[in-house]
């Protein structure tokens, strides 16, 4: 369940949500012992392992190898004999997307929902020998460092890093010279919290698990590519510039002021498409899965209205797939309901049932049967949902 918002949270050590977000979130890190009061991983680093193996998981090892830019990196799947080859210290394994690909590990990241589901990105697990390391450098997003396992070391430094003072040829992006400024060790159930570009280094004091709970911000240069690309596929070809009624001009070569005013309303026009359609494709951009987890995403089998039908007349619960992402708008016209890119336009009545779908995680099939009653093109968004595997019935 959700705290509420003034709630004190051991979490963040007695801070509320409310006062966290306001005094610490994207300002300053926080540093909170036994955040998970006696936490013990229920990842081993042996499954952790096995999961690298696997074809969809997204994961790398990390390898320091002495000497300054002696820096190595590879990515999964591996094989149990890349593990065996490994050296006794001085390497990671990085593995993204652990609670989408293990949904027993969801509940985890309930208590981090203070924050809304459109920012958080996932739950990367990483296991690192003795002295392991990825290195001091900076992130662009939000994360939780919880230890799992063993202890280790963090440095931050909060002054700004010059954009020259990285390690050059390194698909890593490794501060060369970094000075901490204060540090810490943490055992399993410490949780420390960093804003993004705040300069930090983690290293193995012996081997040890950590969770990182990251929280993905756009980036503005991200975002208007994908816009425009939406733009340019909206808008017809016959759609160009005019100049009826123009004077002639004195010298043909000068684009007069009168052309550059035309054009330039023009180009903003195209590119704008109003605040209504913005918000839209906002929020299928911000439910949009990544690319690597599309696959995960798609039903074990094609699934029919039919098929649909059945499961939402016969399964007592449902529950949401790891990998879904889902959010909504409130407008005048009612409810815009997004799910893994798609949306869903709903009368403002079907707002109790969008409520749900966002905030649960599983469902009992009657609560959301209820809901749907009387209201308009509901009972079609919940057959969609089972048609494309976001909602999927719980063995019972």
């Amino acid at each position: 369940m959700i705290p509420s918002p003034d709630e004190p949270l051991a979490l963040l050590g007695g801070l509320s949500a409310e006062a966290f977000l306001r005094e610490y979130w994207q300002r300053k890190p926080l540093l909170v012992r036994q955040a998970v009061p006696g936490f013990e991983s229920p990842l081993s680093p042996e499954e952790l392992a096995g999961l690298a193996c696997e074809e969809a998981v997204i994961s790398r090892v990390v390898q320091e190898r002495g000497g300054e830019g002696a820096w190595a990196v590879r990515h999964g799947p591996f094989e149990e004999e890349d593990f065996l080859a490994l050296p006794e210290t001085h390497w990671t394994l990085l593995v993204s997307d652990v609670e989408k690909h293990l949904p027993e590990l969801r509940a985890w990241l309930e208590p981090f929902r203070f924050v809304p589901d459109w920012r958080m990105d996932d739950l990367m697990v990483s296991y690192a020998a003795p002295a392991g390391s990825v290195g001091p450098h900076v992130d662009q997003y939000d994360v939780f460092l919880l230890q799992a396992q063993g202890r280790r070391r963090w440095q931050i430094d909060t002054g700004p890093v010059d954009e020259d003072n990285f390690l050059p040829d390194l698909e890593l992006c490794i501060i060369r010279d970094f000075t901490p400024g204060q540090e810490w060790v943490l055992e399993p159930g410490d949780m420390l919290y960093l804003p993004p570009r705040i300069a930090h280094h983690g290293i193995a004091e012996g081997p040890c698990m950590t969770w990182s709970v990251g929280f993905r911000a756009p980036a503005w240069r991200d975002l208007m590519a994908a816009w425009l690309d939406a733009r340019y596929e909206s808008l017809p070809p016959e759609s160009r510039y005019g100049d009826a009624g123009i004077p002639v001009q004195d010298n043909p070569g000068e684009i007069t002021g009168e052309a550059l005013d035309r054009l330039i309303v023009g180009l903003r026009e195209a590119m704008n498409g109003g605040d209504r359609e913005m918000a839209h494709w906002l929020g299928c951009q911000l439910t949009e899965p990544k690319a690597e987890l599309l696959e995960r995403l798609m039903p074990p089998e094609p699934c029919s209205a039919h098929e649909a039908r059945h499961v939402l007349a016969r399964a007592s619960t449902l529950e949401r797939h790891g990998a879904a992402r889902l959010a909504w708008i409130r407008a005048e016209e009612g409810v815009h309901f997004f799910a893994n890119g798609r949306q869903h336009t709903l009368a403002p009545g079907a707002e109790p049932l969008v409520r749900m779908l966002c905030g649960d995680m599983s469902y009992e099939t009657e609560s959301l049967r209820r809901l749907t009653h009387g209201e308009k093109g509901a009972e079609t968004l919940l057959l969609d949902l089972c048609r494309a595997g976001v909602l999927l019935p719980v063995p019972g």
